[in-house]
């Protein structure tokens, strides 16, 4: 079984590694993140989340991640 390589993305400006060929809701749910309680920019481009079940993930990408909190 061949292992794929690992990247480097930045998210939130830390330098994180992931498989190469990723899609974003694999990495955020392998970080923890639930796909439906953040909004992602990807690249400097704000996602909706069908654009980002389809985005795979490449060497030196820019996430910015925010979780969506709810209060009153």
């Amino acid at each position: 079984m061949t292992e794929k390589p690992l990247i480097q993305v930045h998210v939130n400006g830390q330098t994180l590694s992931t498989v190469a060929g990723v899609l974003i809701p694999e990495f955020l749910q392998a970080h923890g993140l639930q796909l439906e309680r953040v909004v992602v920019e990807y690249n400097g481009i704000a996602q909706t989340r069908e654009e980002s079940a389809k985005t795979v993930l490449h060497e030196g990408d820019q996430l910015e991640v925010v979780r969506i909190v709810a209060g009153g």
